[in-house]
């Protein structure tokens, strides 16, 4: 009785792909299934090598598969995956977290099989990917970042070289890669020794005067110390030449993705703030290069910058009618609050962590503009203090999430209302409240007369 009950529950079950397959990832092998009906070996196991994806998508076309759902294990889906799309394939890329087998079960057989049944009743979700230009660009951010990673390594080694010779440097400037910390750098590996000499190149906008910074330069100059000084050097400049490097290749990209909605919306407005460009900064407008391709200046939205406009752009792409809503976005941003819900009781409003690079920019472009005198800004203040800093940076970015989404979602253009306003508001919202309660006890509330204060 109860098997004829779940056979009928699954005949009742609405196949929504018949033609698909599902691919379990490894580094050495796939294990690949395809309906039953589809092949006398339904499932089947193929090398990792790119005569082996070759194979396994011509085989797929003969079975008569149309889209195809794997998993996203580590970087090895990603020659499957644009092999497949190469081919024709619609291929759905799912999080490990959803596909889940059941516990005891797990063979790479079976997971392929799951993937396959699963996909097949339209239970998985596939996971977002931009398309190839955007991939494209992304691959360039992303080495981009993993290069200036690698160069503040090479700055560390320079520090310890400096202070194993005991040229305290670092405490004299703020930065030694700065224009005065570079100078004086640069000379003690050609050969200079003499501190009143190195204290000359102080840049003229450094705060300790050139006596200070002498007396910080007397050290002991020893060979292997400044051997190793120098090769930190020259790895932090090769560093920064593959960065100049990166940076052609993200302007072609840009170039390539301009669009047409900028050739007649005039020039881009000019900026709402001045700020001076960092060391890390990109070799070419990068401002400019977005407006051409959105049509708008998302670096007007309080906390977002140049780099992070390019980072949100290179993480998400630019057609924004992938996500219904702004609550969807932030929702797959993970800066959404969770909504576990169990026997009509909220057991947890959490926000589910994340890896997201895009979440990471907008929680920096949180911390950095609560330091402003912005509305945003005020909002994390206040935040700040009732909840603590780590809720108001994952609160104030959502807020700057969803001005992004609006402003390419539906041409939105921001404009800074103040702290003063913000502040305002809240004021006025916290005194309706009190209202409300002053009436539901049957009292009102009453303003009290402000008084001069008597100068004595």
């Amino acid at each position: 009785m109860e098997s004829g009950k779940r056979h009928r529950a699954k005949e009742g079950l609405p196949l929504v792909h018949p033609n698909a397959a599902g691919i379990d990832i490894g580094s050495r092998s796939h294990v690949v299934a395809v309906p039953a009906h589809s092949d006398p070996e339904p499932v089947r196991t193929f090398a990792t090598f790119t005569g082996d994806l070759h194979a396994m998508a011509a085989w797929l076309k003969t079975t008569g598969v149309t889209t195809v759902a794997m998993e996203s294990t580590s970087v090895y889906w990603i020659p499957a995956f644009e092999i497949l799309e190469a081919s024709g394939f619609d291929v759905i890329l799912v999080n490990a977290r959803d596909a889940k087998q059941v516990p005891g079960r797990k063979t790479d057989v079976n997971d392929a099989q799951w993937l396959q049944k699963a996909h097949a009743y339209g239970l998985l979700r596939a996971s977002f990917r931009p398309h190839q230009e955007i991939v494209a660009l992304r691959s360039y951010v992303r080495q981009r970042e993993r290069l200036l990673e690698m160069s503040s390594m090479h700055i560390l080694h320079m520090q310890k070289a400096l202070m194993e010779m005991n040229v305290q440097l670092h405490h004299v400037v703020a930065d030694i890669t700065g224009a005065t910390g570079l100078k004086i750098v640069r000379a003690i590996i050609a050969g200079e020794r003499d501190p009143a000499q190195l204290a000359l190149l102080r840049d003229r906008q450094c705060k300790n005067p050139v006596g200070t910074i002498e007396a910080a330069l007397h050290g002991h100059y020893r060979d292997e110390h400044v051997f190793a000084l120098t090769q930190a050097v020259h790895s932090y400049d090769f560093c920064h030449v593959q960065v100049a490097e990166c940076d052609r290749r993200i302007e072609t990209i840009l170039a390539s993705l301009h669009g047409t909605s900028a050739e007649t919306a005039g020039p881009p407005p000019k900026p709402a703030r001045r700020s001076r460009p960092g060391a890390n900064g990109f070799t070419f407008d990068v401002r400019t290069a977005l407006y051409g391709i959105l049509g708008l200046d998302p670096t007007q939205i309080d906390g977002i910058g140049p780099y992070v406009a390019l980072k949100l752009v290179a993480e998400c792409g630019t057609d924004m009618t992938r996500w219904p809503s702004a609550k969807h976005f932030t929702s797959w941003l993970c800066l959404a609050p969770g909504n576990k819900i169990s026997g009509g009781k909220l057991l947890s409003s959490r926000t589910r962590r994340s890896g997201s690079r895009a979440a990471a920019a907008l929680r920096l472009a949180a911390t950095t503009v609560g330091k402003t005198d912005t509305a945003l800004g005020a909002f994390y203040r206040r935040l700040s203090a009732r909840t603590g800093k780590a809720k108001a940076v994952t609160a104030t970015a959502r807020k700057i999430a969803v001005l992004f989404y609006n402003a390419l979602r539906h041409g939105m253009q921001y404009q800074d209302p103040g702290a003063s306003y913000y502040e305002e508001r809240y004021r006025q919202r916290v005194l309706d409240g009190l209202r409300r309660r002053a009436a539901s006890l049957g009292y009102a509330l009453q303003e009290q007369p402000v008084t001069a204060d008597v100068v004595s």
